[in-house]
């Protein structure tokens, strides 16, 4: 096998891993509360295993979902920036995962990795891969925030110089809600249409990634889980949860691909927070921390720059 072709099966092997580790990890921090799976099929090809932990002690929701769907033809949301495609079959497979705390101290995440293969009757498979992190915290700090990104320029640190660089930047573009003028959170990586050096090279990437996203957020969720908080920063966190929602439902790639590809229904909503709330018109105090969160960090920063740290 040359480095152009994806070895799916070894993907494949690597996701369930990540997986079963992720899963197992979240449980260590629960008092007994435990991942339900919900294995599953598609009619057009292929299916996934759902694993979805509710009213743990510190997750009041989290869902690490596994899947491998075919389909004879791509959907819109997959050509609209690759029109060449069209009508090509294809496989995707992927981790995609969600964690909802209940303590507000805690910042809301969420990570993805995937390989996507476009399969062509007469020619060669287009492969890619995509992926990354990102967390949206409620009441941020700023050492958090820090690690977080340290801990991301890490997980890309073999694969180019400039690595960081662009999929930081690419991820305060993505995960942007026009209609509000704010970032869905403090960003991360985010990376897409990932090819360039070959398959095993872009593996290894997906791999880094995987692997350092919960030694990312470990050490934030010790830190934070604890915390104490009362009404005021539950309704906060079920307020800012709703922003969450609008970029899920409304802009959100993952999302239209799965309900336009014929995907389990349930298993794509599954980043929806088990609780949110709207309020017409809402303002923060000047100078109260619900403010701080949208004034100094609901929006593109160059945090290990400013820290002094070169990216």
């Amino acid at each position: 096998m040359t480095s152009q072709q994806p070895d799916i099966a070894a993907v494949r092997n690597y996701l369930l891993d990540l997986q079963a580790r992720l899963c197992a990890a979240v449980e260590g921090v629960e008092d007994g509360a435990r991942f339900r799976e919900d294995c599953w099929t598609r009619p057009g090809g292929g299916g996934g295993q759902t694993r979805v932990l509710s009213e743990g002690a510190v997750m009041e929701q989290a869902g690490i979902n596994f899947s491998h769907v075919l389909g004879g033809q791509l959907p819109p949301s997959a050509t609209a920036q690759r029109p060449e495609l069209a009508g090509c079959a294809f496989q995707a497979l992927g981790v995609s995962l969600v964690f909802h705390p209940r303590n507000p101290h805690v910042p809301t995440t969420h990570a993805n990795v995937r390989l996507f293969v476009a399969e062509r009757p007469d020619a060669a498979s287009i492969w890619w891969f995509g992926g990354g992190f990102d967390l949206t915290p409620y009441y941020p700090v700023h050492e958090d925030v820090l690690h977080w990104h340290r801990t991301a320029r890490a997980a890309c640190a073999d694969y180019a110089p400039d690595a960081y660089d662009r999929f930081k930047s690419a991820c305060d573009r993505y995960f942007y809600l026009p209609h509000r003028a704010e970032t869905r959170g403090v960003g991360g990586l985010f990376f897409d249409d990932l090819n360039e050096g070959g398959f095993e090279r872009c593996f290894a990437l997906l791999r880094q990634v995987g692997d350092h996203f919960w030694p990312a957020y470990a050490p934030i969720l010790a830190r934070r889980k604890d915390t104490p908080y009362g009404e005021r920063e539950r309704a906060f966190q079920l307020y800012r949860r709703g922003r969450y929602v609008e970029f899920n439902l409304v802009y959100d790639r993952g999302t239209l691909f799965g309900l336009q590809s014929g995907g389990r229904t349930e298993s794509i909503l599954m980043s929806l927070p088990p609780l949110a709330r709207w309020t017409y018109d809402w303002h923060a105090d000047p100078d109260s921390p619900e403010a701080v969160l949208t004034r100094d960090y609901l929006r593109p920063r160059d945090w290990l720059i400013e820290a002094g740290e070169s990216a």
